[in-house]
């Protein structure tokens, strides 16, 4: 195994700012103005009369579907799928029977916990997620996909059925999400016949195909119900470098298609096009904001590329003063009145930003406590703009009249990629709030990074297909074993998606498809089999069934530092130290200066590297991944377990409050499953609970009480779609694996 590594550049290093004259005066400053094509789309702006809620036929049509079949419902963000969802639980309830909403997102689980128990009544719904268990035995369960993934495992094992009489899968097309889909594929595939499933979706472009292979597996129709209409329209602008604002696209010639506005055309076809700012510098954001104010299109959530490039944002709007005395002074006491409840956030660097300003930075970097603020702040209308990367389109419930974006290209984790039609939906689903826009802005800033035909082409291509993302990993390897023999398993494999989708195509894909996956598993096997997990029978030994409880980052790291007794036993500090260095997914230990590390930590990890390095050889010589222990993340969560303060505990991780903030909270996530094997080792179960108390406290827990929760008139839940904290797409998600925990935001 692996131990201290020292390269890279540090994540978030925010960069310096010009100040060369020459430069400044080479680009003269934006001067608003807008093309005449715009008059009559500027005169919809406004705020439409209020109206009692009427159901959609597509909603309408779900709930007749859902009664006879399974039913995946495609909609846009914004459009009505919670409503759906509420309606039919709410049959359910009343027919006396159980339910099961699962959604990816701890933050969309708790708002959800918010909203259903203003619906149902507190005493009616529970919650199961990594940080919470609250009501368990409620007739309404709210959790995240992994924790109904785990009972679907635990059921198996006991040889019984699901305790539920519905489960409503939202964000479905997961299943497509190259480090979580695997989650969604094995729910569906293993969920019994007899539990009717909803699956609420973004757009996606093979929805018939995910619905015939539901059909295939589960041996009863599952109907599409799809509606494309957003609920707000969308209209795309082009910010021209002068100021001006142009239509991107424009219906003409023969056909009707939308093309690309001519004045773009000649602005992309200039020799010498003119630009907003200097090569790698950001745009006058200020003047970007004093030109949205001009034509109404505030506020504005804008798309940045990095975390520094959202910090700098902030700074780069100096001029934007909020006018109005009597706005600045409500601005200023609510945000008084949230620092009250978050005390971390008190001298948050941009709180002055905020309250003279009314801009933010919001991005995973943040403590999970500013950006709640912010988006409580940007709910309420007290904001001009957030500055985020692109991953807020997914996880939080902020909209804005207008969403601006400076790259056509999106950072997945390890490279910037192209956008696809999918992820520019989920970006401009923003645009728009219901209730109070008649309609919404989609705005391309031109720039290094933008590729404006692309994008123009993007508004009008279908939505993006969805793939299996199906693998296997020991977590699955021991649980199926748990509950399956191996020809049922192959069984199982036979029914994924990746084999139905294989299915025709040349090479005998489907089959090709199912060997890929069953020689994956008995890789598996046999690894388990010779490190005495599983017997040559391929039973689980005793070893392997408590082992299969482990489903978190590396279950078998774990399972070995446990039967070599790696860990220690009654210092919860140190345990939970540990538990972090093997959670974390980075490389992380350059610059760090080993002798400043305290000296029983540096044991206590030498401990395990030497005592597992053996095994871990074993592992890579049959090509299985092995991740480095890294000091950083254990001496940030030795500190903060340990009583430091938040900020000295940053510090010696050398990392952003986000990101220590998500450690702790994965970390605490795989230190639940060591307090689950209490009856095999009761002492490490014991110290792994006091290393949970000790590391989950303010700023790292989130406030429950502080959930976004939209109104309910007349009893009935507010019909905007994914309601509060509503995600379309993964947020930051931790690394890839069946057996890990949910994502935090």
């Amino acid at each position: 195994m692996a131990n201290y590594h020292h390269h890279g550049n540090r994540d978030g290093r925010r960069p310096r700012r010009s100040s060369g004259a020459k430069e400044r005066q080479a680009i003269p400053a934006p001067r608003a103005g807008a093309d005449a094509k715009l008059k009559k789309v500027f005169a919809q702006i406004g705020t439409p009369d209020p109206a009692p809620f009427v159901a959609d036929r597509f909603q309408r049509q779900a709930l007749e579907t859902i009664a006879r079949a399974d039913c995946l419902v495609t909609a846009p963000t914004g459009a009505g799928k919670t409503w759906i969802a509420l309606q039919a639980i709410e049959r359910v309830f009343k027919a006396g029977g159980r339910a099961w909403y699962a959604s990816p997102l701890k933050a969309l689980t708790n708002a959800k916990m918010a909203e259903f128990g203003l619906h149902f009544g507190p005493a009616h719904v529970g919650i199961l997620t990594g940080d919470r268990k609250e009501n368990a035995d409620a007739p309404i369960i709210v959790g995240t996909t992994e924790i109904l993934r785990n009972q679907l495992y635990d059921a198996m094992h006991r040889g019984e059925t699901l305790d539920t009489d519905f489960v409503v899968l939202d964000e479905a097309h997961y299943l497509g999400d190259a480090d979580r889909g695997v989650v969604w594929e094995e729910t569906m595939i293993y969920l019994p016949q007899r539990v009717p499933l909803l699956l609420l979706s973004a757009t996606v472009g093979n929805a018939d195909q995910i619905a015939r292979w539901m059909t295939a597996i589960r041996r009863k129709p599952c109907e599409v119900v799809q509606e494309t209409r957003r609920p707000v329209p969308l209209y795309p602008l082009v910010m021209h470098p002068s100021g001006t604002l142009l239509p991107l696209l424009i219906a003409g010639g023969h056909d009707g298609k939308a093309r690309l506005y001519k004045k773009v055309s000649d602005f992309l076809a200039a020799r010498r096009p003119p630009v907003l700012a200097p090569p790698g510098k950001l745009p006058p954001f200020g003047a970007l904001l004093a030109i949205l104010r001009k034509y109404r299109l505030l506020p504005a959530i804008f798309f940045l590329k990095s975390r520094a490039d959202c910090d700098q944002a902030v700074q780069l709007c100096q001029e934007n003063n909020i006018e109005d005395p009597e706005r600045a002074e409500g601005l200023r006491q609510r945000m008084a009145e949230l620092a009250d409840r978050f005390p971390h956030i008190r001298r948050h660097r941009q709180r002055w930003a905020v309250e003279h300003l009314a801009v933010g930075s919001h991005h995973s970097g943040q403590l999970p406590a500013w950006k709640q603020v912010l988006e409580i702040l940007m709910s309420e209308g007290l904001l001009d703009a957030i500055f985020a990367t692109s991953t807020v389109a997914a996880g939080v419930d902020f909209p804005a009249r207008t969403v601006a974006f400076l790259n056509s290209d999106r950072f997945n984790g390890r490279e910037f990629m192209p956008l696809d039609a999918t992820e520019l939906q989920q970006m401009t689903g923003r645009a728009g709030r219901r209730g109070k826009d008649r309609i919404g802005f989609a705005l391309v800033v031109p720039g290094k990074y933008m590729d404006i035909r692309q994008v123009a082409r993007l508004f009008k291509a279908p939505a993006a297909d969805v793939h299996s993302q199906i693998r296997i990993n020991f977590s699955m390897t021991l649980n199926l074993l748990l509950s399956h023999t191996p020809p049922e398993v192959e069984d199982l494999l036979h029914r994924s998606l990746a084999a139905f989708q294989k299915h025709g195509q040349a090479h005998g894909g489907e089959d090709a498809a199912h060997a890929h996956l069953w020689h994956d598993f008995q890789r598996h096997v046999d690894f388990l089999q010779a490190t005495g997990f599983v017997d040559a029978q391929q039973r689980l030994t005793e070893d392997g069934q408590w082992a299969s409880q482990l489903r978190i980052d590396q279950p078998l790291i774990v399972a070995e530092g446990l039967r070599l007794d790696l860990f220690p036993r009654e210092e919860p500090v140190l345990l939970a130290a540990i538990m972090a260095s093997l959670v974390n997914d980075k490389e992380t230990d350059e610059h760090l200066e080993k002798k400043g590390v305290p000296e029983p930590l540096v044991t206590a990890i030498d401990k395990v590297v030497h005592g597992l390095r053996g095994f871990a050889k074993f592992m890579l010589a049959r090509n299985f991944e092995v991740r480095p222990l890294y000091l950083k993340p254990a001496a940030a969560v030795y500190h903060w377990g340990g009583g430091r303060s938040w900020e000295r505990s940053v510090q010696a991780g050398q990392m952003a409050e986000g990101d220590l903030a998500m450690l702790v909270l994965r970390t605490a996530d795989n230190l639940r499953h060591m307090v689950a094997l209490k009856e095999v080792f009761p002492q490490i179960a014991d110290t792994a609970k006091e290393a949970i108390a000790r590391i989950l406290r303010d700023p790292v827990l989130p406030d429950y009480t502080t959930a976004i929760v939209a109104p309910l008139p007349d009893g009935a839940a507010d019909p905007a779609a994914g309601g509060p904290g509503s995600a379309d797409a993964a947020s930051e998600p931790p690394a890839a694996g069946a057996g890990r925990t949910e994502a935090p935001r």
